[in-house]
């Protein structure tokens, strides 16, 4: 069976073939002409579902399995923020490292240079039975001295809970057992298991 991603994300779109390795993972580009989806939730799950409703309908296949995530970074010193506008921090037409460059200077500019923050993913699953979500969180800490160049986003300046290195100077191997995402699609297979099973 195949599973489409509703993303163009290219970091977001080989963690999910890396974690996904049972399934044949498309990105919706692969199979329909690439569309505009506007995020207009007020949460990650909304905006989840937003997404992978949206490209469900454009499939107009029934037998569709579409998968999508929505998630991003929050510091609670700085009220939250990022939070759900992490893609689109710096401005719309920003890329990944006008982001990280502006929570840095968030950050100096309120005289730390390492705080608490977390990762939060949302992971919706759109079939015809319905849409579907599950959750997963990483805690740790955002620091204004950003290393590391594997991985993507925010990366490079978050070091997680019982680690002395940044996302972006650890292994994918070692990511992989903790991070926001495998937390969350852990519990998307399960979903996507039982989706199938009652499809049979």
């Amino acid at each position: 069976m195949r599973i489409i991603l509703a993303s163009s994300n290219s970091g977001k779109i080989a963690e999910f073939k890396a974690y996904l390795k049972d399934y044949k993972v498309l990105s919706y580009s692969e199979v329909i002409e690439p569309f505009e989806i506007e995020e207009y939730g007020k949460s990650f799950k909304e905006n989840a579902i937003i997404k992978s409703r949206a490209v469900f309908d454009r499939l107009n296949d029934k037998n569709a399995v579409v998968l999508s995530d929505d998630s991003g970074i929050s510091v609670p010193l700085l009220g939250g923020i990022p939070g759900i506008y992490s893609a689109r921090f710096a401005g719309k037409d920003a890329n990944a490292q006008k982001n990280l460059e502006l929570l840095v200077e968030k950050l100096k500019e309120a005289g730390v240079e390492r705080t608490d923050a977390f990762y939060t993913a949302a992971i919706a699953i759109s079939t015809n039975r319905g849409d579907f979500s599950v959750h997963g969180w990483m805690y740790g800490e955002a620091v204004t001295d950003p290393k590391g160049s594997n991985g993507f986003g925010y990366d490079p300046m978050f070091i997680p809970k019982g680690f002395d290195k940044t996302l972006g100077e650890l292994e994918e191997s070692v990511k992989e057992q903790f991070s926001h995402r495998s937390r969350a699609l852990k519990l998307a297979l399960i979903l996507l298991k039982t989706l199938i099973k009652d499809k049979k």
